[in-house]
């Protein structure tokens, strides 16, 4: 049995998603599986969607946290 989704936000940092997620494109079709990632909220990631650390350098603050 596969492990529930779970999103989790991190105070001014990534947005954390555990459990068996697929990634699908636009037109349905599954491009990925993955059981665990962080995806990014600042916008300075050089690897977006996915989260590389880079919130720490730019000093990103989350709006209302």
């Amino acid at each position: 049995m596969s492990e529930k989704p779970k999103i989790f936000v991190k105070p001014n940092g990534s947005i954390r998603v555990t459990g068996d997620v697929d990634f699908v494109d636009s037109e349905g079709n599954v491009i990925k599986s993955e059981s665990s990632f962080s995806l990014c909220r600042c916008g300075h990631s050089k690897n977006k969607p996915f989260c590389d650390g880079a919130h720490r350098e730019a000093g990103f603050e989350a709006p209302g946290m």
